[in-house]
């Protein structure tokens, strides 16, 4: 669990870490993220690609999972939505995990029934070993708590004592070493980090934890919440740390899709890189700790998925605001869960398209937009949201495709115009995805 504190997590949740850990020894596997590349039919047919335009595999490939005990459905049509340290107890909390979109737990608290998880079709990644666990969880945000380096580990987590040995030393890299020597052979090992390997550490260090141990890795910045993000020494990363953001600046669905480059860049595309989006209050109350609202939620969720991400992760923990709680989506009224719902369905049914390779180059935007294209059956799809506050007009031009572009789940199309089309996004929470007839002109 990700409490805000000096100590970085909650009493709650340490006692659940420090109980989930007893687990049984397994061995390493090679370095994770160096494996073959990805595999993408570029069989042509007549019409010749357009010039400037690249077919792009996702991360890691679609099979990627596959290659690992019990892992997670390579099926194009299953995309990894997960909720983050959850129990399950009882059918009740999955059957309501499960109509909110939900398809996977990562980290559950230590009493879990993973028979009941398997049971309900769910899949989940525990710090504890269970044959029928699709992952194994290393430690989480070992790149603030202990640092980059390779002193002993007293074993310790934050709030229990000293971590390292010598005290002040650094000794992350050993933590993740024992944590990952844990986990059962085969086994796909999963780590989030945080405002390290995001903000403070060097390209050398991060890649160090990124390469070093694990599998599959997200990283949790919670650009909507957090009261401290906007500093110069941490979201400030966004503008070399010359100055503070802005709320302006700061306080954007855009900075979660940066969050996802910023680890892409370090696996360099060779393995799957899936993103945090808080759903409900993750900090103690302060006059800059806010609750994410609905809105702000999609506009999260997309702009992580447009820059890449290859599953979403639900921070379900509340330390303040009107719903204090470890159970969001269970428990608070308001805006969070039926947002979630929302976006989770549009997700599953999109999910052969989110799957699909990337159509690098074939799109340009004018205006205040990030997006991507994709190709899938025939089809060319451009997801894109709003990369500045104050929202705007945007005009797309692509470089294959057909004459009109239906705009999913909104009830319009927008006619084409020698392959350009025009649009507007309210504000920086706008997302508008678009299917256009026409990709076999693309030549792939």
């Amino acid at each position: 669990m990700k409490r805000r504190t000096t100590t970085m997590f909650g009493a709650v949740a340490l006692l659940c870490l420090v109980a989930a850990a007893v687990v049984i020894g397994g061995a390493h596997q090679l370095d994770p993220l160096v494996g073959p590349g990805p595999t993408i039919n570029t069989s042509q047919t007549t019409t010749a690609p357009p010039s400037g335009t690249e077919l792009r595999n996702v991360d890691g490939g679609i099979g990627f999972y596959s290659r690992f005990t019990n892992p997670l459905p390579t099926e194009p049509n299953f995309f990894p939505v997960g909720v983050w340290f959850e129990s399950v107890l009882e059918k009740d909390y999955v059957a309501k995990d499960r109509a909110a979109g939900l398809n996977t737990y990562v980290v559950l608290t230590a009493d879990s029934d993973l028979d009941l998880v398997r049971a309900s079709g769910m899949y989940a990644i525990p710090t504890f070993t269970a044959a029928q666990a699709s992952g194994h969880a290393l430690a989480d945000e070992v790149d603030m708590w202990a640092g980059a380096g390779n002193s002993a580990w007293t074993g310790k987590y934050p709030g229990e004592g000293p971590i390292c040995i010598p005290e002040e030393s650094k000794c992350g890299f050993t933590v993740q070493n024992e944590t990952r020597a844990l986990a059962p052979p085969g086994v796909m090992a999963y780590a989030n980090y945080g405002k390290g390997v995001t903000f403070w550490l060097s390209d050398e260090q991060s890649r160090a934890f990124i390469h070093g141990f694990q599998d599959l890795v997200s990283a949790d910045n919670y650009w909507f919440t957090d009261p401290n993000i906007c500093t110069r020494t941490e979201g400030g990363a966004i503008s070399g740390y010359a100055n503070d953001l802005t709320e302006e600046e700061c306080r954007l669905a855009a900075n979660y899709g940066w969050t996802v480059d910023r680890i892409r860049t370090l696996t360099e595309g060779k393995g799957p890189v899936w993103a945090f989006v808080e759903v409900g209050h993750p900090f103690e109350d302060s006059p800059r700790a806010t609750t994410i609202t609905g809105p702000e939620i999609r506009a999260a969720v997309w702009s992580s998925l447009i820059h890449g991400a290859r599953g979403i992760i639900y921070f379900n923990h509340s330390f303040g605001g009107d719903c204090v709680t470890q159970h969001v989506l269970r428990d608070c009224p308001g805006e969070s869960r039926p947002a979630v719902t929302a976006v989770n369905k549009q997700i599953q049914d999109l999910a052969p398209i989110l799957n699909a390779p990337f159509l690098d180059g074939a799109t340009t935007a004018t205006g205040p937009v990030d997006l991507a294209t994709k190709l899938h059956n025939s089809k060319v799809y451009v997801f894109a949201g709003a990369n500045k506050n104050s929202g705007g007009t945007a005009t797309f031009a692509l470089k294959c495709g057909g004459s009109t572009a239906v705009v999913i789940d909104e009830n319009r199309t927008i006619p084409m115009v020698d392959g350009t089309f025009t649009d507007a996004f309210a504000d920086g929470n706008a997302v508008h995805l678009y299917s256009i007839d026409g990709g076999g002109s693309c030549g792939y």
